[in-house]
């Protein structure tokens, strides 16, 4: 026979995540806007570096994944072969285009903010 004074170990798990998720939901609320700027800093480096990879270098974009620093595995990137462009994402926090101009080399665009 159950003990009712205690509860039962699907509600006392059930409790625990909630208990957990409300903390990780917190500690994002706290640290978003660092996050932001960090995943803002990567997706630039990461557009710049790829940009003058695939550009300059003729490289792939697969090919330029290898010059990324370690960490740098959530950037997604994308080129636009006709306006030389090559645009870095970090998923729902930072996205950054650079683009290749001829003399110029690949400069990032104007941050908006």
């Amino acid at each position: 026979m159950a003990n009712p004074t205690r509860p039962a170990p699907r509600r006392r798990t059930i409790k625990v995540m909630a208990v957990v998720g409300l903390v990780l939901l917190l500690a994002l609320a706290w640290f978003w806007q660092p996050l932001g700027g960090y995943a803002r800093i990567g997706a630039a480096y990461g557009a710049r570096v790829a940009c003058s990879c695939r550009f300059e270098g003729g490289r792939g974009l697969d090919d330029c994944r290898k010059d990324f620093e370690p960490g740098m595995e959530a950037i997604m990137l994308s080129e636009d072969a006709k306006a030389k462009s090559v645009t870095a994402r970090f998923p729902l926090l930072a996205s950054e285009t650079a683009v290749y101009r001829e003399g110029e080399g690949c400069r990032l665009e104007p941050w908006s903010g």
